[in-house]
């Protein structure tokens, strides 16, 4: 009886799982010096020899075959997995190719983002992408990109004098797009969350008084009409500056009173003015209009010159603009207000702490906050709470006051003072009220039982109450 040397079966050069293939190449040349890639002998006789890969062919929109490579997986499962991730990602509108940079995902996420976001929002993302994180990061695969680098990146940034603030934006747009990529299932986690730094602290804010506003607009008046029924206006409704600035006369309704917020004007890279769409949803809203504020709006109808204009032109019919109809700039009102601030005499603040100021005065004169936050058109309530709970001092104080007023009154009237002994019952009157309760709804005893026990006296029995009667209250007779 012969036996037979069986030998170990050689591993596949190539396999097909559904779409793409998986193969094996090496970087072997022949005496030509080409390489022979999938067709080196060696690949066959020996397994460690070489790399995996995948190839899978992928449709383009001029409808051309393109095939996708890639190499250099040490084990075939890991081969297959790539593959089955890549055609996950197809499947699903992203680019789940292995082999990505950072630099060409936060690109394709910038041209993603760019049919979502506002402009002035796109610009910002955009310049700090091009600036700041493809020179960082870009050469990194997406799936190397580690907590590490970040961490090196931030520690080198604020070494050189970076401002914190603005590396926090950085990074926190860079955290946006990782979180897309792990939302898409392309990464398994957010490389850039828990944030490295963490945000600084907004800045105390230097608010106008009442007077100091007062003066300010009396010397805008004498100085400047035109900008001083601007700043009527935004400190009379509390409006965001760029809703002030591209508000439009058909949105306005003087004898109605109201006003109807419909779009912003922003500024892109300090230059591009464009209307965009307002903050929030809760933004585009009605808003109430003051006399002071009909005043200036009235006074503002009778020195522009409302000409038709483009009807195409969205800029036709702004409210607050250059006298040739043109929308003003914001950095324009912003250099404005500092200069007539210096002139009047009153502290350097910006165009938006006009609308601190508005909600500043409404909650310190009692206004319900619930109506401040619809007045300001915040989205929640707790946001009004969170930005102007250090700017109500006084309102502060005079609710601490009214609890003590309260409890004054309270103990002046009596009411807290505790009773006398008399009226209270023993610690233990419960307890002998409930025995007598269930002595009452126990079932009778048997009457014979009851006869022969004792003798009849002829008087009525009573019952005791179930505290001691030297707890009764004293007789007023003694």
């Amino acid at each position: 009886m012969s036996t037979s040397l069986r030998l170990p079966e050689a591993i596949p050069l190539r396999t097909s799982v559904g779409r793409g293939r998986i193969y094996r190449r090496c970087g072997c040349r022949d005496t030509q010096h080409r390489q022979l890639g999938a067709h080196c002998p060696h690949l066959a006789s020996d397994s460690e020899h070489g790399t995996w890969c995948f190839a899978v062919d992928v449709p383009t929109p001029d409808r051309r075959r393109t095939t996708v490579r890639r190499s250099g997986f040490t084990r075939q499962d890991k081969a297959e997995q790539a593959l089955s991730r890549f055609l996950e990602g197809e499947a699903g509108g992203y680019n789940a190719d292995p082999s990505q940079t950072v630099a060409a995902y936060l690109n394709s996420w910038l041209e993603a983002k760019a049919l979502v976001l506002k402009p002035t929002t796109m610009a910002r993302y955009r310049d700090y992408v091009r600036n700041d994180l493809v020179p960082a990061f870009g050469t990194l695969k997406l799936d190397q990109l580690a907590h590490r680098h970040i961490s090196a990146y931030v520690t080198c940034q604020l070494a050189a004098g970076r401002g914190r603030t603005t590396l926090y934006r950085c990074l926190a747009t860079l955290s946006s797009a990782l979180g897309d990529a792990v939302r898409q299932h392309r990464l398994p986690h957010n490389p850039a969350s828990p944030p490295v730094l963490r945000r600084p602290a907004a800045p105390e804010r230097r608010i106008w008084t009442a007077e100091e506003a007062v003066r300010f607009l009396a010397y805008c008046h004498q100085a400047d009409a035109e900008m001083a029924d601007l700043f009527e206006f935004l400190i009379g409704t509390g409006m965001r500056k760029g809703e002030a600035l591209g508000l439009h006369w058909n949105d306005v309704h003087l004898a109605e009173g109201v006003l109807y917020v419909r779009c912003t004007l922003s500024a892109i890279d300090n230059n591009h003015l464009v209307l965009t769409a307002p903050k929030t949803r809760s933004s585009r809203a009605w808003v109430a209009i003051s006399p002071r504020v009909a005043t200036a709006l009235r006074h503002r109808a009778r020195t522009t010159t409302r000409t038709s204009g483009d009807p195409d032109d969205p800029f036709t019919g702004l409210v607050f603009c250059r006298p040739d109809g043109r929308p003003l700039g914001p950095h324009l009102v912003l250099n404005r207000l500092h200069q007539l601030s210096e002139e009047a005499g009153v502290p350097r603040i910006t165009v938006h702490d006009l609308r601190h100021l508005a909600a500043t005065i409404t909650i310190t004169a009692g206004v319900p906050l619930t109506v401040v936050s619809k007045t300001l058109r915040h989205s929640t309530l707790s946001t009004t709470a969170n930005i102007y709970s250090h700017l109500t001092r006084q309102a502060a104080r005079e609710a601490v006051d009214t609890i003590d007023r309260a409890l004054t009154r309270a103990e002046k009237a009596g009411l807290g003072t505790s009773r006398p002994a008399w009226l209270r019952p023993p610690r233990d009157h419960i307890q002998r009220l409930g025995e007598v309760v269930r002595r009452l709804r126990s079932p009778a005893p048997p009457a014979f039982s009851a006869a022969a026990s004792r003798p009849q006296t002829g008087r009525a029995t009573t019952l005791r109450p179930p505290w001691p009667r030297t707890h009764e209250r004293p007789s007023s007779h003694g």
